[in-house]
């Protein structure tokens, strides 16, 4: 099969590898029909996430048709048009029973905090990803489901990880009726979230980005107010102005690793991979919640110790969150969203490739070309 594979950092391109076959009876083989670039593959592009082999195909939002399936499977058969969360998680473990997918303690033997994920490095278990015209799937009874034959397939596709991953993030900051929530980051993901962040009783939505294509997107998507990060100034100060001098309620980071806004951390980060990441944005949302507030973090960030302002969360009485999106989780909520007309997902796609083209989709994802906000990836017919 053709699959996309990572060559070393900045270096991809798709070649031959062999087809996924079934290895445990719970097992399935889904040919890819539709897959997207994420914003954290971006870091595993960019060389920031530790043990990404060479080889590895990428890609954790994935949507397809059932192949094949094992001899235990009794939730799939194959012609089955499924979305497949980017969670790998068994169902039966003590996290898995409280909901707690992303957390799973039976699919990764390389980490005691993150469960499985497609396509992201041998930190997350080294499944290979959906980048590719097929994927094997693993405990196939309690991850993918069947897509609802209204519900069209990139709008299913996004529901895969970004706009889940969103909702959660504005569903774990706990957000009350009337709160001001300050979201950094409006790539996909953050866009999700700001637009989350008003089905769950916020007053006022405010996203912070440099890129003007990208706040105008925030304005049009998820009816927010913007400020520009280097037209603030200093950008605490402005959120601290707009907020009567006490701070957001809540503040989302969905921006990550590779934040800029000092040349330090991000040297040190993403260059010298001193630090699990630029703790820039993370520390801008610690400083600018009100006291008693809430930080939600969504961004990726690796492994190492970064320098966070553990001495403000602490003083400050800040209630800070994060994980990665227990995705299924989510699916109930959105699904009664989309069919009332309240979102369409799929608005955050603005480029489409195909796979033989992803080397392409990943340069301009990455460096912000013709105001790309989320590029799909053609893999295969319907």
């Amino acid at each position: 099969m053709k699959a996309m594979t990572y060559r070393g950092p900045y270096k991809i391109r798709v070649e031959e590898k062999p087809d996924p076959t079934i290895q445990h009876p719970n097992d399935a083989i889904v040919r890819v029909t539709r897959a997207a670039v994420c914003g954290s593959d971006l870091h595993l592009f960019h060389g920031m996430m530790p043990d990404t082999r060479i080889g590895h195909t990428f890609g954790h939002e994935i949507v397809g048709v059932v192949e094949e399936v094992g001899s235990s499977v009794e939730t799939l058969r194959p012609g089955d048009r499924v979305m497949v969360p980017f969670n790998i998680y068994c169902g039966s473990c003590y996290f898995c029973r409280r909901g707690l997918f992303s957390n799973c303690h039976n699919v990764n033997p390389n980490a005691t905090a993150v469960g499985g994920i497609y396509g992201y490095s041998h930190t997350t278990g080294g499944y290979d990803g959906g980048q590719a015209e097929r994927v094997r799937v693993p405990f196939a009874d309690v991850g993918p489901s069947v897509i609802p034959e209204w519900l069209a397939s990139e709008d299913a596709l996004l529901l895969t990880d970004a706009f889940s991953t969103g909702y959660f993030g504005a569903q774990q900051a706990d957000i009350a009726e009337g709160d001001t929530v300050v979201v950094f980051g409006a790539g996909p993901v953050g866009l999700a979230a700001a637009r989350s962040a008003w089905f769950l009783g916020a007053g006022r939505v405010i996203v912070v980005d440099h890129l003007d294509y990208r706040l105008e997107k925030a304005r049009d998507f998820a009816f927010a107010e913007t400020m520009h990060l280097h037209e603030a100034g200093d950008i605490v100060l402005a959120l601290k102005k707009a907020t009567g001098y006490l701070g957001a309620d809540v503040v989302i980071d969905a921006v990550g690793a590779e934040a800029d806004g000092s040349v330090v951390q991000h040297v040190t980060a993403a260059k010298l991979k001193l630090q699990g990441g630029s703790p820039v944005a993370v520390n801008w949302a610690i400083d600018s919640a009100r006291k008693g507030g809430t930080v939600s973090i969504l961004g990726a960030y690796g492994p190492l110790v970064t320098s966070v302002r553990l001495g403000d969360i602490m003083n400050k009485g800040l209630t800070v969150r994060g994980n990665q999106a227990p995705v299924k989780r989510q699916w109930p909520r959105l699904l009664e969203h989309i069919q009332a007309g309240h979102i369409r997902p799929s608005e955050l796609l603005t480029h489409r490739f195909p796979l033989e083209h992803i080397a392409e989709a990943y340069h301009v994802f990455s460096s912000k070309l013709d105001d790309c906000i989320k590029p799909l990836i053609v893999v295969g017919e319907e």
